[in-house]
This record gives C-alpha cells, sequence and structure tokens, in this order.
C-alpha cells in the first residue's frame, strides 16, 4: 500500500517513513501544500497523511480540492487540544485526525484501520439490497439514493449507512460503531463517528429526520420519519 506523507517538518516525515516503510509500506514524503495535493492526486495512492499546517496551502484547502474530485482516504495530522481542527478536517471529509505528538504505532493502527474500510469485500448472505423510509442501498453497486434520487457517500459514510439501515429500529452504540469501523472504543472527545453520522443527515434527510440520537447511548436508523419523534 502506498501512503502519502504531507507535511512541512522533514526530520518527522524522514523518521515516519522510515517506521511505516519497516511496517510493510511505501512511503513518499511532500512538505509544501502545492506539491502535496499535486501528488495526492496521482493514482496508485492508498491513503495520505495530511497535516493542517502547511507552507503553500494549508492542509484544509488540500483536503477541500481533494474531495471535490476524490474518494482517496485521508487521515489529518493536527496540534493536541485543537479540537475545532479536528472538527473541520472531519467536516471537510477526512476519515480520522491524530494529534501531535502521536505514538508511530498509533498511527500504524490508524492507517490499517481506515484501508480496512476501502478493501474490497465478498458478497454475503447479508449484501442484498436495502430499503428503508425512501432509502435505498445496493451494497454491489455501491450505491444510495434517497427518494429516487442518487447520493454521493463516502466509503465510510455508505458503511455506516448501511450498517445503520440494517440495523434499523434498533440502537446502535457509539462504541459498537467506533470498534467496528475504526477499532477503538469511542470517548467523549471522538467527534469521528457523530461528524460522519452529521454528513449523512445532511445528505439523505429531505426534511425527515432518519437517523436518530439515542442521547448517552448511541444511534438508531428510524424506520419512518414518525418514528425519529418518539422516545
Amino acid at each position: 500500500m502506498h501512503i502519502l506523507l504531507v507535511d512541512d517538518d522533514t526530520e518527522l516525515a524522514g523518521l515516519l517513513s522510515e517506521f511505516l516503510g519497516r511496517e510493510g509500506f511505501t512511503v513518499a514524503a511532500e512538505h509544501e501544500g502545492h506539491r502535496g495535493l499535486d501528488h495526492a492526486r496521482e493514482p496508485g495512492v492508498d491513503l495520505v497523511v495530511l497535516d493542517v499546517m502547511l507552507p503553500g496551502i494549508d492542509g484544509f484547502e488540500i483536503l477541500r480540492r481533494l474531495r471535490a474530485e476524490s474518494k482517496v482516504p485521508v487521515i489529518m495530522l493536527t496540534a493536541r487540544g485543537e479540537d475545532v481542527d479536528r472538527i473541520v478536517g472531519l467536516d471537510l471529509g477526512a476519515d480520522d485526525y491524530l494529534a501531535k505528538p502521536f505514538n508511530p504505532k498509533e498511527l500504524v493502527a490508524r492507517i490499517r484501520s481506515v484501508l480496512r474500510r476501502y478493501e474490497a469485500r465478498p458478497a454475503s448472505a447479508n449484501s442484498g439490497r436495502v430499503e428503508v423510509a425512501g432509502i435505498t442501498l445496493d451494497p454491489g453497486a455501491r450505491t444510495v439514493s434517497a427518494g429516487g434520487k442518487p447520493v454521493d457517500l463516502t466509503t465510510f459514510e455508505f458503511d455506516i449507512l448501511e450498517m445503520l439501515m440494517r440495523s434499523a429500529g434498533k440502537v446502535l452504540s457509539r462504541d459498537t460503531l467506533m470498534e467496528n469501523f475504526y477499532s477503538r472504543k469511542a470517548t467523549p472527545f471522538d467527534r469521528s463517528i457523530d461528524m460522519h453520522i452529521s454528513h449523512l443527515r445532511r445528505k439523505i434527510e429531505n426534511g425527515d429526520a432518519l437517523i436518530k440520537t439515542i442521547r448517552g447511548v448511541g444511534y438508531q436508523f428510524c424506520r419512518t420519519p414518525e418514528d425519529a419523534g418518539t422516545e
């Protein structure tokens, strides 16, 4: 798997490149925003590790432009304690984030977790098309429509929606979702799943609430819009 590091800290990028290489990844590094964006657009890049603070254009602008044309997975590197950066990154379409400074082993774990979501999965008995509350999801074609109109989702958004729809009427805890998609438990400050849910709501809900928040527990995909108003 080819990993692209975009970080202006050349020493850190060198250390990470060496560490990731020992873990079996092919690694390239860019230290300036425009060059990072151009490289991320090239075929063969399997995942981008993207710092926020960069010369030229920053990581947010790179991600914004990249998401307009590509679904390549992106892990954002943010300054520790900068919750706004993490939320903005997820809102722009980052798959995950990691706060600096971090343990390289944690970065490897995040990379492997994200890449697993992008690997082709074999068809199973539970892979048939599902329709709930006007939303149609086809796992074979990886397509979603709402009210008959196609909806463009990221890989993570599609997989989260499929899990929610197949469990329609049931409450899925944040821990269940986090462990399934990120291989880690939810923490009060980890907004990854919450931001993906927020994106799904904007994309599939057309005036009707379909994904219900169960306070302190998790989320429920409602069988009908009317169910969203009941506890």
